[in-house]
């Protein structure tokens, strides 16, 4: 296994439609973690030295593309998005959907194949229905899930930022 890299532990966030930007938010700042929010239009982002707001111009996937461009191992990836998610992971990221539910190298095949394949019935119109409602127990097991990939990187010898300068 190579050594942690220099850089600090960053935490990305796929923002457009994630329902857990605060507890994201909470748990970064509780471990020192720069956050970079990306979209492709102005979100309202805390003001806090850790958070880095990233607008990239409209498209498909170019926030997609933007994240996947720069994660790698030592990196936290929060995003519904399965194909993104399977990026993230072959670049060694740590990937989680906002209901807590890791994306491994060992899951990730399945899940986007069930995507796909989702997709494909969607195109031929099958009704499929909408994912669930979001829940407080998806919450939760958000909360701990990347509390847990953060104290694992930190384990691993990943740094989280540098303290600001008292100003």
């Amino acid at each position: 296994m190579s050594a942690p890299r220099e850089e600090p532990i960053a935490l990305y966030i796929d923002a457009d439609a994630c329902p857990v930007k605060e507890e994201a938010y909470k748990v970064a700042f509780r471990h020192h973690i720069r956050v970079l929010v990306v979209a492709n239009a102005p979100l309202m982002v805390p003001r806090h030295p850790l958070v880095e707001r990233v607008i990239v111009p409209a498209g498909p996937d170019v926030a997609d593309d933007f994240i996947a461009a720069r994660v790698s191992r030592g990196d936290v990836v929060v995003t519904a998005d399965v194909p993104l998610a399977s990026r993230c992971v072959a670049s060694g990221a740590s990937v989680i959907a906002p209901d807590g539910r890791p994306f491994t190298a060992n899951s990730i095949g399945m899940q986007l194949a069930t995507r796909n394949l989702m997709e494909e019935l969607r195109s031929a119109g099958a009704v499929t229905g909408g994912p669930k409602p979001f829940s407080p127990r998806a919450r939760s097991e958000f909360l701990s899930a990347l509390d847990l990939a953060i104290v694992r990187l930190k384990r691993a010898g990943f740094r989280p930022a540098p303290a600001p300068e008292a100003g």
